[in-house]
């Protein structure tokens, strides 16, 4: 784990809790739980990492390294709407309207509209955000505390049952909570490839506008309408 993994998760989490015996704090699971539970819309800043191990040609020493790094602020409603708006270093929107999922990018000047489905649940946004239910979709696991957070795993269900077969791209996802808040969210694919996401400044229950998950693309912009 780099220098860089640490010190992003440390100037975001900011603190460690006040009450110092174990045995006095609620676990992350049940922090995690109360969060999906009581928070029926919310906003707040993100920082959006992809990190990968070091090739073979590359210092073995440095531990993963930031290939891609983005920032930029979300606002959701439960259930099943977002907007996860990128603002550094380029401008793109991704959003849930609770029917379809559009990514919408200014430097193309182009907007895709897909069902929401499998692309949506695969979403960092639609998994920190998105259930109403976690332990209906999840397995959750009590981890270790690291860096004042308790951290969350989350093992995907099997349903039989489901006519989409396809499982979720990561192999394991982790929550990081604090202070009944999720500070950190980790997403690692088959290959070892890491997605960590760290959020400040969330504000819960906010009033929000009734337009505010609506998206119509700008006059001239090409529209793309996938499967």
């Amino acid at each position: 784990m780099t220098q860089f993994f640490i010190a992003a998760i440390l100037s975001i989490a900011g603190f460690c809790f006040s009450v110092t015996a174990h045995s006095q704090r609620e676990s992350g699971t049940e922090q995690l739980r109360q969060f999906v539970r009581n928070s029926k819309t919310a906003e707040g800043d993100f920082v959006q990492q992809q990190l990968r191990a070091p090739k073979a040609n590359e210092p073995q020493d440095k531990g993963l390294k930031v290939v891609r790094q983005t920032q930029g602020h979300f606002v959701f409603q439960r259930p099943g709407r977002f907007v996860w708006d990128t603002q550094k270093p380029y401008e793109q929107k991704l959003i849930a309207d609770g029917k379809q999922l559009i990514l919408w990018d200014k430097d193309l000047n182009q907007a895709s509209f897909r069902p929401a489905g499998q692309a949506l649940a695969s979403t960092p946004a639609a998994i920190l955000f998105g259930e109403t239910s976690l332990d209906q979709h999840f397995d959750l696991i009590e981890g270790e505390e690291r860096l004042g957070m308790m951290w969350v795993s989350l093992m995907p269900k099997k349903d039989p049952n489901a006519k989409d077969k396809n499982d979720l791209p990561y192999t394991k996802i982790a929550i990081g909570m604090a202070n009944g808040l999720p500070k950190a969210l980790k997403l690692t694919d088959g290959l070892g490839s890491v997605v960590l996401v760290t959020v400040d400044k969330i504000q819960l229950n906010v009033a929000l506008p009734a337009n505010r998950f609506v998206f119509t693309p700008p006059a001239g912009a090409e529209v793309l309408r996938l499967n």
